[in-house]
């Protein structure tokens, strides 16, 4: 089962307000509040909606013996576009 924070964090690696959320994953925006801070009464299929539309998103929910964890991918097998470098002058000799 993910954890509010693993949602929290989700949200913050797409950039997306609670609202963008819960309009993306047709729930209320009073269910995604609870499940954001942890309260029991939410409905499993609210969090199977935001889990979903997460996951539809790019995020990978992470769990491992050292710990809970989030992974943004990159959607469609497209490649990050990579930051160019800025070449560096070369170096001159002292001496």
């Amino acid at each position: 089962m993910i954890t509010p924070r693993q949602i929290r964090a989700a949200r913050a690696l797409l950039g997306w307000t609670q609202e963008t959320l819960a309009d993306t994953a047709l729930v209320a925006l009073t269910a995604l509040k609870r499940l954001e801070s942890d309260r029991l009464d939410v409905r499993d299929t609210t969090r199977d909606a935001v889990r979903k539309t997460l996951e539809e998103n790019g995020v990978i929910f992470l769990s491992s013996a050292r710990g809970l964890g989030v992974m943004l991918v990159d959607q469609q097998g497209e490649a990050p576009a990579m930051q160019q470098e800025t070449p560096k002058p070369p170096r001159q000799k002292h001496g």
